[in-house]
């Protein structure tokens, strides 16, 4: 699935990659990841993207991988689209820096399909080197209700730099983002949702009584 495909994460039938990774034409790296979490609804998801500023809770997300993490952006109301979240996490035993930069659904997916769909939290992102200004990829997070929680599909595009220079071609994208980072990340991905749908319903329900 290419970038500019992503609206097929809306359809609720299965797609042809639901867990996985793969190597796109172009040499970009994609990985699918699908993760149950069972007594979480979207709504809390989007919640937490919101809610999340310092490292303690960071670590709550993933104990071992997460290491660090700052926000730079607006906090305290519940918006996060345009700010950045800057981390320090391993993936696939390897430790990454990384800027987030959280961007409007609408400039993806379409947006007006979602009722419908059931669709009920989207998080959409840049996702680029901390230490160095270059973008490397996206990603997006699609929750869809269920009788049981939610079912949370990820995506993931590797290789889609700015400036484009810094990987101009499939051998150099190949290069940047090899296979081994996409079982890495793919673990990664599961494993930190896992971990959040053990603490976020109880989370959300103390602070929103608050």
């Amino acid at each position: 699935m290419l970038l500019d495909q992503a609206n097929q994460l809306i359809d609720p039938q299965p797609l042809a990659l639901e867990e996985g990774y793969l190597r796109l034409e172009d040499g970009q790296l994609h990985v699918a990841a699908h993760t149950t979490m069972l007594k979480c609804k979207g709504h809390m998801v989007d919640w937490w993207f919101g809610y999340l500023e310092n490292t303690e809770q960071y670590k709550w997300w993933h104990p071992t991988d997460h290491v660090w993490c700052e926000w730079k952006g607006e906090r305290g109301t519940g918006r996060y689209v345009g700010g950045e979240h800057h981390v320090h996490e391993n993936i696939g035993g390897e430790l990454q820096r990384l800027r987030i930069r959280f961007r409007d659904p609408s400039e993806l997916l379409d947006v007006s399909r979602f009722s419908d769909a059931g669709i009920s939290c989207a998080i959409c992102a840049r996702v680029g080197l901390l230490d160095a200004p270059v973008w490397g990829g996206h990603l997006i997070h699609i929750c869809r209700d269920t009788e049981y929680g939610c079912d949370m599909r990820s995506r993931f595009w590797l290789g889609d730099t700015d400036p484009p220079e810094v990987a101009g071609d499939r051998e150099a994208r190949i290069g940047l983002f090899p296979n081994h980072l996409g079982k890495g990340l793919l673990l990664h991905c599961h494993e930190e949702m896992s971990f959040l749908a053990g603490f976020l319903p109880e989370l959300c329900a103390k602070e929103m009584e608050l």
